[in-house]
């Protein structure tokens, strides 16, 4: 019940600054378009607000808040996943707000580009990093005991900017400690992340 009360929370909040409000950013059905502009190439993200109203709302927030600006890709898998939105260059973790409901029976597939919300193995911990997967991997959508018994939520997907994606996960990856497993060697930066509508 706590959970989904800092859900409901973190929604009115959000959208009070305005996610999926139309105009040049959003569209009918919650739909909201999001550029991050990267050290490797524009990356554009659509988001689907209708059917994962909490997490659309939640990276929004931090659009919002420039809490993504100057924060890098920290996780390379090659196959798997690119992840980032919570670390600085040398890999402090950034604050967030609350953590939120998970959102994964929201019918959004992990397929290739799209874009979920990473978190811990319980399943309502997810804050401000995500991940944007390189494949289809159908594991993240089942509840499994490794994953809390949840899938991971997905919010959106890529309609511009794979070849982006691409050349960050080619960039060969590093162990920098136990926590950090799979860095890569060339610092990859998003520079900006904004609404479609605030982007030019």
């Amino acid at each position: 019940m706590r959970s989904i009360v800092m859900a409901a929370a973190v929604v009115v909040a959000a959208c009070a600054l305005g996610c999926a409000s139309g105009g040049k950013g959003g569209g009918a059905g919650g739909v909201t378009r999001v550029v991050l502009d990267t050290t490797k190439g524009r990356i554009v993200l659509e988001l689907d607000g209708e059917r994962a109203p909490v997490s659309t709302a939640n990276f929004l927030r931090y659009v919002d808040e420039r809490a993504y600006d100057g924060t890098i890709f920290h996780r390379v898998v090659a196959g798997f996943v690119v992840q980032g939105g919570g670390h600085t260059a040398d890999l402090a973790e950034l604050p967030s707000h609350a953590p939120i409901v998970n959102e994964w029976g929201n019918g959004l597939t992990n397929g290739r580009g799209t874009i979920g919300m990473a978190r811990e193995t319980e399943p309502d911990s997810a804050t401000r990093q995500w991940y944007i997967n390189l494949a289809d991997n159908a594991r993240l959508d089942i509840a499994r005991e490794v994953s809390g018994n949840a899938g991971y939520a997905v919010f959106g997907r890529v309609v511009d900017g794979m070849d982006a994606v691409d050349a960050i996960a080619a960039i060969p990856t590093g162990e920098v400690s136990e926590e950090f497993r799979n860095v890569p060697t060339e610092t990859v930066v998003v520079l900006r992340a904004r609404l479609i509508r605030d982007a030019q």
